[in-house]
């Protein structure tokens, strides 16, 4: 099983895990709302995990545009 960490804004691999099996709590799920592990948490027909997050570069640009927020994408 893998998981993988992809940016939420411009679809960027931020990095992957590759492990046969991890706990919630090691990756810090645990501390998600259950509308929130709905949001960001996927899984393909594999089985492998991905998890919805945002990458520096998008980060950086939402700190200076906070509207964008409100957006699912927006070029950088």
């Amino acid at each position: 099983m893998a998981i993988r960490y992809t940016c939420r804004h411009c679809k960027k691999l931020v990095g992957t895990i590759e492990q046969k099996q991890v706990h919630a709590q090691a990756l810090g799920l645990d501390f998600l709302s259950t509308e929130d592990r709905k949001e960001m948490i996927r899984y393909d027909p594999n089985g492998n995990m991905n998890i919805s997050v945002i990458c520096e570069d998008c980060q950086e640009i939402l700190e200076h545009y906070p509207d964008y927020h409100a957006l699912d994408s927006f070029i950088h």
